[in-house]
């Protein structure tokens, strides 16, 4: 067939598809494609006009030519999964839906009707997802389950699609083999409990110090020799701190106003790296104020949160978990898992904040870290001028 010809079926095809006669469609693009020389396109035409005739067999054998040259197209991916749909099969219209929803995110504009596509698919994945969780859900019950552990509602969430795999993603350095654990029991630490147990006192040391605002500065603050990563809270008093030890130095005129906080730091797994730690300070969030979600710089450490003066409405998220805030009961996470807080109350939050080693990290491990990370901040980068 000449290509003059064949033009001119393809012609015919779009037209009648765009005035709605699907047979005058078929019958052009199936000549077309009976010529050995169609076009994914010619074959993607003819999948609409048999969708539109109700033929999904016919459908699905020629979307299925498009996917053998072009596996990524989100026309295609979305229509076989209606047609998996109408056969009932969730599990293989949700396969191609996503696939089919990934990949037309990926397009900076959605042409032709793939958006009235895309809002169809989104809702027919959630459908299957429910009737899914209904069914588990029956499963479950029928076994005798009644509380669904954390883990497996995690695990749950993450095949659904409903959360990412969260993972430690430390911004500076990363260091191998370390559980993947955003949250650790305090019961696991024995020097909690004495903690917990000064939680009054503590919190009256840091409310007089809170009383005269000496010695409290913006949390994040711009470092000259350092590109700034462009924090929302940069020089943000709605985030401050009051030190009682920076960059591994005890700051006095702040210390000596905490003493009972200082002689209880002073027995806890606080990593001593020269100019690094001990790390230790009062973390203060004004009300309304969110910490966006970040990492930390290191997954070797974790993070204690000791709370001393929590209004309602505080709440820290670590990895997939978000925590009530609670006054006097102690928070210990690994900050290279993405984190995030807020302060939803109407007076300040404010947490005893330090850091320890990780408990799998032997010691021979804790003296090679010890080491390198003393070189790295004793190192000084020669001057180009």
């Amino acid at each position: 067939m000449q290509m003059q010809t064949l033009e001119a079926e393809a012609q015919r095809g779009v037209a009648a598809l765009q005035r709605g006669d699907f047979a005058e469609a078929r019958d052009a693009f199936s000549t077309v494609t009976a010529s050995g020389a169609a076009t994914p396109q010619s074959w993607l035409f003819l999948a609409q006009a048999c969708e539109g005739l109700a033929d999904f067999p016919a459908a699905a054998s020629a979307l299925d030519h498009v996917l053998a040259s072009d596996p990524g197209n989100p026309f295609v991916l979305l229509m076989k999964g209606d047609i998996h749909a109408r056969d009932g099969d969730d599990r293989a219209s949700v396969s191609f839906y996503r696939m089919g929803l990934r990949r037309a995110a990926e397009l900076d504009q959605l042409p032709g009707d793939l958006p009235d596509r895309v809002r169809k698919a989104e809702a027919a994945v959630a459908a299957a997802e429910a009737r899914f969780e209904a069914q588990l859900e029956r499963t479950l019950a029928e076994r005798g389950i009644r509380n669904i552990p954390q883990r497996f509602a995690e695990a749950l969430a993450i095949a659904s699609g409903k959360q990412p795999v969260y993972l430690q993603q430390p911004t500076s350095f990363y260091f191998p083999g370390l559980p993947q654990m955003p949250w650790y029991p305090r019961d696991m630490f024995p020097w909690v409990a004495e903690l917990e147990k000064a939680v009054p006192e503590m919190r009256a040391e840091v409310e007089r110090a809170l009383a005269d605002q000496q010695g409290i500065e913006p949390y994040v603050q711009e470092e000259a020799k350092r590109a700034s990563r462009g924090h929302s809270l940069l020089n943000d008093a709605s985030w401050s701190a009051f030190h009682l030890y920076k960059g591994g130095e005890r700051v006095e005129e702040n210390a000596a106003r905490c003493p009972l906080i200082m002689r209880l730091l002073e027995v806890l797994p606080i990593p001593v790296i020269k100019h690094r730690s001990p790390m230790a300070l009062v973390s203060i969030l004004k009300p309304g104020t969110h910490i966006p979600p970040h990492h930390g710089m290191l997954n070797t450490r974790l993070i204690c949160h000791i709370p001393l003066v929590v209004p309602t409405g505080c709440r820290l998220r670590v990895g997939a978990e978000t925590r009530e805030v609670v006054e006097g009961q102690a928070m210990i996470f690994d900050d290279s898992f993405e984190h995030e807080a807020w302060n939803d109350g109407d007076a300040v939050r404010a947490v005893l904040l330090f850091e320890i080693w990780r408990p799998e990290i032997s010691e021979d491990e804790k003296v090679a870290l010890t080491a390198m990370f003393e070189a790295v901040t004793g190192y000084d980068a020669p001057s180009k001028d």
